[in-house]
């Protein structure tokens, strides 16, 4: 199996970094990939549950997300399948300094089709990107989310 971790340090606590991470309506605002969401079965985020959605053309075509294990304000596991491969991704939250929030993504997976070499060449480093491109927006609409809340204190009279 292969594996990727990417990491990022958001400002605000836990709890609004998660709120935002689960959001299924935000999704597509910072998830590298993703187009819609077709179902969802169960309680989400709590285990059990389950998500299809479908990516943009050209993308990863219709991705299930089913939760192995869930952990309010600690983090989750999910079973991930797609038309290509199949894996584990393991989602985590931390303290780190002063109103600070560490998410760790770790994906581990095995490609459906293709060999080793492949899968190191070409897919970790795609794989690897996509996953640091959606870190990266994900920071950044939680900085914009902080920045609304705000400007709203600001405003009230």
């Amino acid at each position: 199996m292969a594996r990727i971790t990417r990491i990022t340090e958001l400002p605000g606590p836990i709890s609004a970094a998660e709120d935002l991470w689960y959001d299924l309506r935000r999704r597509a605002s910072f998830v590298e990939g993703f187009g819609h969401v077709v179902k969802v079965d169960g309680p989400w985020p709590d285990a059990g549950s389950r998500v299809l959605w479908d990516s943009p053309p050209k993308g990863r075509g219709r991705v299930s997300e089913t939760v192995d294990a869930f952990e309010a304000r600690a983090g989750q596991t999910l079973y991930v399948e797609d038309e290509r491969l199949r894996g584990t991704q393991t989602t985590t939250f931390a303290p780190a300094g002063a109103a600070q929030v560490r998410v760790t993504v770790t994906l581990d997976w095995r490609l459906k089709e293709g060999n080793a070499l492949t899968d190191w060449v070409l897919v970790r480093r795609a794989m690897g990107e996509s996953l640091r491109r959606t870190l990266v927006k994900y920071r950044i609409e939680r900085i914009a989310e902080l920045d609304d809340e705000r400007a709203q204190q600001t405003e009230a009279p």
